[in-house]
Formats: structure tokens, sequence, C-alpha cells
């Protein structure tokens, strides 16, 4: 079936059911000792309900390719906690992205931007015994969206551990389309914390890829 904008925010709202204390519905106050919580948002229209999904961390190589993808490659670490900073384990990570073109691999993408056949941006995967994760993937492209402005360049997550779930977007630091993404400029007003959701430069493994960082906090 296809997965429209009216889905994704159906999707959003029925957040708070599958969790114990959600935070869906507004920015979860942060307590004396506690880590913020990191923003929520909703699945959007692109999220992958069909097939395939990759299991490489290296999203650079579509699976079972020999070709590497198009565009800046970028290396990105990270922890999954809980609010007081505590490694939430084996928590199952679902990450999707457009290209570099700004393309989403998804059939109801219709952005005329080419698709890259050797780039799937989709990827399933469980963290670390310290929560944390590592991954090499493409910087995304900004695209058009359907009320006609451009969404800045962002990553998609989507966390379950145990009863608790989180969907989220990440953020890439000195964006110009930052200040206007219908998204991300829009946090605040919608109760959630912009600073939780934007990741941070990092040193990367070798030269001519990008390192960031992104920790994500948990309602567990």
């Amino acid at each position: 079936m296809d997965f429209s904008r009216r889905h994704a925010v159906l999707g959003a709202a029925a957040l708070p059911l599958l969790s114990k204390a959600s935070g869906a519905l507004g920015q979860v106050p942060t307590l004396p000792g506690m880590l913020p919580v990191t923003g929520q948002e909703t699945f959007g229209p692109y999220y992958p309900v069909r097939g395939p999904r990759g299991s490489d961390l290296d999203l650079t190589h579509y699976p079972g390719k020999q070709g590497r993808a198009l565009g800046q490659v970028i290396e990105l670490t990270g922890r999954v906690t809980d609010r007081r900073g505590n490694p939430l384990p084996d928590t199952a990570v679902t990450l999707w992205q457009a290209n570099a073109a700004g393309r989403y691999v998804h059939p109801v993408d219709e952005n005329p931007a080419p698709v890259d056949p050797n780039f799937l941006g989709v990827v399933d995967f469980r963290t670390a015994s310290d929560g944390s994760y590592r991954l090499r993937t493409i910087k995304p492209g900004a695209y058009p969206e359907p009320s006609g402005t451009v969404r800045t360049p962002h990553i998609h997550f989507d966390l379950m551990h145990a009863d608790y779930r989180l969907v989220t977007q990440m953020y890439f630091p000195g964006e110009s389309l930052n200040a206007s993404d219908i998204l991300l400029s829009t946090l605040a007003a919608r109760r959630r914390n912009p600073a939780t959701v934007i990741c941070r430069p990092a040193e990367a493994s070798e030269p001519g890829v990008l390192g960031f960082t992104f920790d994500i906090v948990m309602l567990a």
C-alpha cells in the first residue's frame, strides 16, 4: 500500500500508545541531572514500509552490488541512552534517507531527481552493548516537499527499546536551509528541543570522509 502524508501523521499520533510515557505530544520536561529527550517527529511520507532493506552498516554500496553511491561519504557515530545517560543496548534501529540528489528509494517519491542505482538508503541494525552505533553513508541532499518549500538535508531514525519507541530526524549543523525547513524551524514551537536533533562534527577514519556524531536519548 502507499504510505501517504496522512498515514504519517496518523502513525505519529499513535506513538503514545506504543510506550509507557511517550512524550510524543510535547517536549518532555528535563529534570535536574537528566538528559533532554531527543525530539519526536512523524514517520514522514517515505517511511520504508516495504523492502528491500539492508543490514550492512556501509550504506555507500547497494546490497549485493559492487558500485559506490554518488555523493559525500560520511561516517556517523553515536550512542543511544536513557535520560540518565545509561546505555540502551540492543535497541532496534531503522535508518532511512534520501540520496545525494535528494531522492528516496520509495514508490511515492515523485521528486524528478535521479535514483542512484548504488544507493538503497535504508538499513536495520541494533546498538552495541554500550548503546553505540557506527555506520557509513552518503550525506543526503535537499529536496522539495509538497507545501512548496525545500527540506534541509536530514536522516530519519526509528528506534525501539523494550516498550519505548522514538521516531526522529537528524539534521546537519550550518546548513543554509535549516532556518526555513518546515520541520526543523518549527520544532521549538511544537515543544521539541531543536538542539537534540542536530549532529556534531567529529573525526573521520580517513581523508575525504566527513565525520559526525549523533547521540539519541530515549524516554526509557
